[in-house]
């Protein structure tokens, strides 16, 4: 568990970003390799069902591969435990990581909007995936400077019990570790869980469309909206525009804060009630 990260003198307000989807259009990728993994797992099920790696995307958007294991295993009447998830998080983890890694590249459009809104907002990226996977896919798109290791938090590996949005829990911790209210930061996602994980730790969200497939980009803004979503964008340029019309409540509510970081220590030691795959302590 991370002590908070707030910086003297650091009076910027936190900037929350999702990663896959909403920093690199890692999402397809991710889900052909995917696919692979969980087909085996279904089969290690004893399920005859296989998948297409867009039935896996239309069903897994925004979760991580432990949340969607976890549910397929306790359908199929067995545990985690049982099924042996941990070797199948990590072998799912590494055929994704090593797929990606081949398969993104820098996209100069996102960089110099992540480098633009670092002028005005403190960043951290809130994501649902594996720290070693974030890594790989920041030294590959560019983004490892703008974005550091101290500066991520993931559902999978910065939490006391993994878990996965839309567990709020990722997003707590977040906040807390960097010492602002949920009221000073502002998320940006791009599917309807992640959406919902900051929504739930009262944290303004702002929805991005800038890597969902054109046909889907409708009913995707209108998911993001009913999850809580703020604004919708569908480029970063509009996203820019929301996190400047949100900067000055954002900061407002920074300097309101004196002593927040202490009240809200605790929610680092207990665990959501929706976790997934944990139990409240």
């Amino acid at each position: 568990m991370r002590r908070p990260d707030h910086r003297p003198g650091d009076a910027r307000p936190a900037l929350l970003l999702d990663a896959d989807g909403t920093l690199f259009p890692s999402e397809e990728p991710a889900f052909e390799a995917s696919t692979r993994v969980t087909n085996a797992f279904l089969r290690e099920l004893g399920s005859t069902e296989q998948w297409t790696p867009d039935e896996l995307r239309q069903r897994a958007v925004g979760r991580n591969f432990r949340s969607l294991a976890t549910d397929l295993a306790r359908d199929a009447g067995r545990t985690p435990r049982d099924v042996g998830l941990e070797a199948w998080v990590a072998r799912e983890q590494e055929v994704v990581t090593t797929h990606l890694a081949a398969t993104l590249r820098p996209d100069p459009e996102v960089t110099a909007a992540v480098r633009r809104l670092a002028r005005h907002w403190r960043l951290a990226v809130v994501s649902s995936s594996a720290l070693a996977r974030l890594d790989a896919c920041f030294r590959v798109t560019g983004l490892a400077d703008l974005l550091p290791p101290e500066s991520r938090y993931s559902a999978q590996d910065s939490l006391p019990v993994p878990t996965s949005k839309p567990d709020p829990a990722v997003y707590t911790a977040a906040v807390a570790a960097l010492g602002v209210p949920p009221a000073a930061a502002l998320a940006v996602e791009d599917a309807a869980s992640g959406v919902t994980s900051a929504a739930a730790a009262g944290i303004p969200v702002v929805g991005i469309l800038a890597f969902v497939p054109p046909a889907e980009r409708s009913r995707r803004a209108a998911d993001l909206v009913a999850a809580g979503a703020r604004t919708v964008g569908k480029d970063w340029e509009l996203v820019e525009a929301a996190a400047a019309v949100a900067h000055l409540a954002a900061l407002h509510a920074l300097t309101e804060d004196v002593g927040g970081i202490a009240d809200r220590a605790p929610a680092l030691a207990r665990w959501s009630p929706v976790s997934t795959g944990g139990v409240p302590r």
